[in-house]
């Protein structure tokens, strides 16, 4: 256990840390499944900004790779050019 009042502070701290990232990761893989399902071009456009912009909340603040976010965002680019 911390022996010191700032060392207390950062477990603190790193577990609220923690959950908000597991929070925000959870709820982009979550738009993305449901981007993924979409059959509609025009409703799919709309959720990739959506996603794309939450893609890149998450490289900024480390939570993924940014050539993950990348990798991600091109696959679901190539999965709406695909829909009809």
């Amino acid at each position: 256990m911390a022996n010191h009042k700032s060392a207390l502070k950062r477990i603190r701290s790193n577990e609220t840390r923690r959950l908000r990232n597991k929070y925000q990761h959870k709820t982009t893989r979550n738009a993305i499944r449901d981007l993924r399902e979409l059959s509609d071009k025009k409703k799919a456009e709309e959720k990739f900004v959506e996603v794309q912009s939450m893609l890149d909340k998450l490289a900024k603040n480390k939570v993924i790779h940014k050539n993950k976010a990348a990798n991600l965002k091109s696959e679901l680019v190539k999965h709406i050019a695909k829909l009809a």
